[in-house]
């Protein structure tokens, strides 16, 4: 298990995590936002699934995130990737007001990390999670807090991958967050089984 201190430092509760202790599973996350601006664009949509290292799902969680109907027709307007997916586009507008409020969303997701992971800081995983862990710093803040710093990102593995052995792997472009887990768990599994087969 990953060892944590926590200390105040000037009022401020700070996280020291031992590098040397290793991570026992791994958070699963993909975010479906309005556009790739933090700041300005919001999530509209989680899924997290927390497997062990083997890839078995231990628990997992899915929610619309309820944002201002308005605010998400205007951002999406200003992305024009949203025309070519004018069904997840419709679907989240025509849901954004029985959506669960975001608030209420960042807290499940901290109760979810309490449960599976106790004290050990959570390690992000997925396919450019470090633009998804952008987002998280700047809308669910006590989330980001509970994070370890450090993410397994499968879109490394992509990268090296193709270039050192020429190995590809095909995905749908189906941009829902659930479905986009499941392809890079799938993505990781195809690399593995890769060195597996060698001599």
């Amino acid at each position: 298990m990953i060892g944590v201190l926590r200390y105040l430092l000037n009022g401020i509760l700070t996280v020291m995590i031992d590098k040397k202790a290793s991570p026992t599973k791994l958070l699963w996350v993909d975010l479906e936002m309005t556009g790739l601006d933090p700041v300005n664009d919001v999530i509209i949509e989680v899924a997290a699934e927390v497997t062990d290292f083997n890839f078995k799902t231990l628990a997992s969680y899915e929610a619309i995130v309820q944002q201002p109907k308005e605010l998400v027709i205007d951002r999406m307007r200003k992305n024009s990737w949203w025309a070519d997916y004018p069904e997840n586009r419709d679907e989240f507008v025509n849901k954004m007001d029985t959506a669960k409020p975001a608030q209420e969303v960042e807290q499940d997701l901290i109760a979810l990390l309490q449960e599976q992971f106790g004290t050990e800081p959570a390690v992000l995983a997925g396919n450019s999670i470090h633009n998804d862990r952008n987002f998280i710093k700047q809308w669910w803040p006590q989330f980001d807090m509970k994070l370890h710093y450090r993410m397994l990102d499968v879109s490394a593995w992509k990268v090296f991958m193709q270039a050192k052995y020429d190995v590809q792997f095909e995905k749908k472009d189906v941009h829902r967050a659930f479905d986009d887990i499941q392809a890079s768990i799938a993505e990781l599994q195809h690399y593995l089984e890769f060195f597996k087969q060698q001599p």
